[in-house]
Order: C-alpha cells, then sequence, then structure tokens
C-alpha cells in the first residue's frame, strides 16, 4: 500500500500515521473480548508491522505494548489479591485506568501528540 506524502510541515505525522499510531492503542481493547494476553497481541502486531515505515507509529505502538504489559503484569497481582479482597477493588479500578488511559492515548495519537502512560515498565525498547 503507498503512504501518503507529508505535505504538512517536517516533523508532523501524515493522517495515515495518526490513524496508525489511534489504531495501536485501540488495539489493545482486543483485551476485553480475549482477557490477559488479548490487549498484547494488538499492540504487538502493530508494532512489529509498522515500525520500520514510521517513527510515530513505532513510538506510539511502543508505548502501547509497554502499558499493557504492565497491566497484564498488574492483572495478575490483582488475582493473587483476590484471597484478602483487596484484589478485586484494585482489579476494578485497574480496569477503569486502563480503560481510560487507552482512550485519552489514542485521542492524542489521532491529534497527531505524542503521548506517554503515566505508570508503564519501559519493558520494549
Amino acid at each position: 500500500m503507498n503512504e501518503p506524502v507529508n505535505e504538512l510541515a517536517p516533523g508532523t505525522p501524515t493522517e495515515y500515521e495518526r490513524t496508525w499510531g489511534m489504531l495501536a492503542h485501540l488495539s489493545a481493547l482486543v483485551g476485553v473480548i480475549v482477557p490477559l494476553v488479548g490487549c498484547i497481541v494488538g499492540p504487538m502486531v502493530v508494532w512489529l508491522a509498522r515500525r520500520d515505515q514510521s517513527a510515530f507509529v513505532a513510538e506510539h505502538a511502543r508505548e502501547a505494548l509497554n502499558f499493557n504489559i504492565t497491566v497484564v503484569i498488574a492483572s495478575v497481582v490483582c488475582g493473587l489479591l483476590v484471597m484478602v479482597f483487596i484484589g478485586f477493588i484494585l482489579g476494578v479500578a485497574l480496569f477503569i485506568a486502563w480503560l481510560v488511559l487507552t482512550l485519552i492515548a489514542a485521542i492524542r495519537a489521532s491529534e497527531g501528540e505524542t503521548y506517554r502512560y503515566p505508570f508503564s515498565l519501559r519493558l520494549v525498547k
């Protein structure tokens, strides 16, 4: 597929790049259908497929991937803490934070801005 030419100021992401950046974040919503691994698969596929074609898309996909790996680790911890009931409360809070931060990141990507999740392990470089 031919990528559109950037007629904007240098360094400004094209509409095509902004769309893929947004999809990198929104692809994590597969985790609602396939718990735990689903939220990692979407961003990983976008990162692997588009990282060599656009620095903007690579940055957003990597950020989404790192955040969702962090969320999976936190989900496992919440699952272990269910035995003392606090895990249920933390799990609900984690789900709400995951959903809100994912949507904020997708909006920022669609506007052509960079976004860093506030709570994320930087595992994928």
